[in-house]
């Protein structure tokens, strides 16, 4: 049956059968990927975010299958599909490391900065060596934004306990030892590279700046000039886009 999207009838029973054929596809075909599927249509359709975060745990712990623990990693860092709760940063690191280890670039990405960040909740416990494995490996499928986190902590490196040494006396009493990253603005350009190349915006301003002052390579005003273009043309592309996601927002169009 051809259906006219124009018209709001169609649209309704669109919907409604595109929901049947995923649940359908999920309970009596027991398909992984059309339960994710599902899932995605109770969140993104039916906005009924109890039922579709019990699908994604569903389809990950039954199935393995790697976004929807991504999926229900998210979920239960905030709180999401459950009534009064607060997130469980503790089973939602759980689920974002399983996803990893079934080779999912986002869940690798959220392991990853979980276990680096000084400022995740108490029941996470910092374990930067892990973590950074978990964001080369995201870095490594070609994730922008864990090549950019990766880029970072190589500008700057990461202190064991940066909050033991007052701010003004670190740059005079830190040694290697005290660090677990050391800085090494060659790596940080390597990744800032590739996390431009795979388009992350703030990668390609951060490289733009390394060619102008020499960071990590050789000086080139040429190469700082041209990333500093291409950032800001995806800066001016990120506002269009925003913008047209504010509109089909306002008027009720699908984006």
């Amino acid at each position: 049956m051809a259906y006219d999207l124009k018209k709001e009838s169609d649209v309704k029973e669109y919907v409604e059968k595109l929901g049947v054929e995923y649940r359908f596809g999920c309970y009596s075909e027991k398909k992984p990927e059309v339960c994710h599927l599902l899932g995605d249509y109770l969140e993104g359709i039916k906005k009924d975010f109890e039922k579709a975060s019990k699908v994604y745990k569903s389809t990950c712990d039954d199935y393995g299958y790697a976004k929807s623990c991504y999926k229900y990693g998210n979920y239960s860092f905030l709180g999401k599909g459950k009534s009064g709760s607060k997130g469980e940063p503790r089973v939602a690191y759980q689920y974002y490391e399983k996803g990893c280890n079934l080779n999912d670039s986002d869940a690798c990405l959220h392991s990853g900065l979980l276990l680096v960040s000084r400022s995740m909740p108490k029941e996470i416990d910092r374990n930067v060596p892990k973590g950074l494995q978990f964001l080369t490996k995201s870095c490594d499928m070609n994730n922008a934004n864990a090549c950019f986190y990766l880029s970072g902590m190589h500008i700057s490196g990461v202190q064991k306990k940066p909050e033991d040494v007052p701010a003004a006396a670190q740059a005079k009493t830190l040694k290697d030892t005290d660090y677990i990253v050391l800085k090494d603005m060659k790596k940080a350009f390597q990744f800032a590279y590739k996390a431009c190349e795979l388009r992350n915006m703030y990668a390609c301003a951060n490289l733009s700046q390394m060619y102008a002052r020499g960071d990590g390579i050789d000086k080139n005003e040429k190469e700082a000039e041209k990333y500093k273009k291409l950032a800001l043309e995806m800066q001016e592309e990120e506002k269009k886009q925003q913008e047209t996601l504010s509109f089909q927002q306002g008027v009720g169009m699908p984006n």
